[in-house]
């Protein structure tokens, strides 16, 4: 082979190998060409249905196609989850929250694999669960109950929304920080599971925060702690378990998933929209009033905090020996 023929096939094969690079450059610079789906795993009208329609809302006026919003409950958003793992590109997308890190060890057998099964795009928002008591509870801070649970093992009583929901595992985890006894009381749902706490039924519950804070305002709660590394802007006059349990963290966090195969393109297209609308006022504030923190990132960043969530919700799990309803 002479120089010149040489030459010009090292062109035309570094010309092949870039095509496949320019051809997908060229898909994301056009993506979206057609409406796309966010899937979510919970009814209408909950925190994670609200984000998803945020988000929605504001992908779809930057760029151009429709993100529209639907609900497939079960199975604490499981089937929501299996059916985005199968989708085969980034028109399918999924809402998701500490759930699915909490799902992955509750749930025997998956037909998929969380971590490996999906593509991280955006963490959205943050958001803590508040330790609460009945008023009539005799402990005014974390110190004091946990000195009462000790001295009655076995006498209090805490709530959650379910098994494996993040209040029965935010309980769970600090029974095992803190090395007391108490007693799980599983309801269907936050709310009957709030009302009992008002009625005096149960004594602690480590409940969602935006559904607790009007009784806590009202005085019919009492606020201890929440379960946050840092104090909520909702409740800034209120410490973080961390404070007397050093290491305790446990909050509910909503974001964006796509099937693995999705092109990385397209991915970091979405993480930057999602992270332009974060920096928004008027979705700050809006996010703020569901009691959420902004947390923007890369898809990495994301994807190590889903790893990190996974690992740390798998110990909690088995130390407990929770099952799902």
């Amino acid at each position: 082979m002479n120089k010149l023929s040489r030459r010009t096939f090292v062109n035309m094969a570094a010309g092949a190998a870039a095509l496949p690079a320019a051809s997908r450059i060229a898909r994301a610079q056009a993506y979206p060409t057609r409406p796309v789906r966010i899937i979510v795993g919970y009814a209408a009208a909950g925190g994670t249905d609200i984000t998803a329609r945020l988000i929605g809302r504001w992908l779809s006026e930057r760029l151009g196609q429709q993100f529209i919003v639907e609900n497939r409950p079960g199975a604490n958003s499981n089937v929501a989850t299996e059916a985005v793992v199968r989708a085969a590109d980034g028109y399918t997308l999924l809402m998701v929250s500490a759930a699915c890190a909490i799902n992955a060890t509750l749930y025997d057998k998956l037909n998929f694999n969380f971590i490996r099964d999906i593509a991280p795009v955006a963490a959205i928002i943050s958001s803590p669960n508040v330790m609460e008591v009945n008023p009539s509870f005799p402990a005014r801070s974390v110190p004091e109950f946990i000195a009462y649970a000790k001295a009655n093992p076995g006498k209090v009583n805490f709530a959650s929304g379910g098994n494996g929901t993040g209040q029965h595992v935010s309980g769970e985890l600090f029974k095992m920080m803190t090395g007391v006894n108490m007693v799980h009381v599983p309801y269907r749902g936050g709310a009957p599971a709030v009302t009992d706490l008002l009625g005096g039924q149960v004594q602690v519950y480590f409940g969602v925060l935006s559904a607790s804070i009007e009784y806590i305002k009202s005085g019919k709660l009492r606020a201890l702690a929440v379960t946050t590394a840092m104090r909520s802007p909702a409740l800034p006059d209120v410490p973080v378990v961390a404070d007397f349990v050093p290491g305790f963290e446990a909050s509910d966090w909503f974001g964006i998933v796509a099937p693995k195969n999705t092109p990385a393109e397209v991915v970091n297209k979405l993480n930057r929209e999602i992270n332009a609308s974060l920096a928004d006022p008027m979705m700050k504030t809006r996010l703020a009033d569901m009691g959420g923190t902004t947390f923007a990132g890369s898809p990495a960043d994301f994807g190590r905090l889903v790893v990190e969530e996974t690992g740390k919700w798998a110990k909690v799990v088995k130390f407990s020996g929770a099952k799902p309803d």
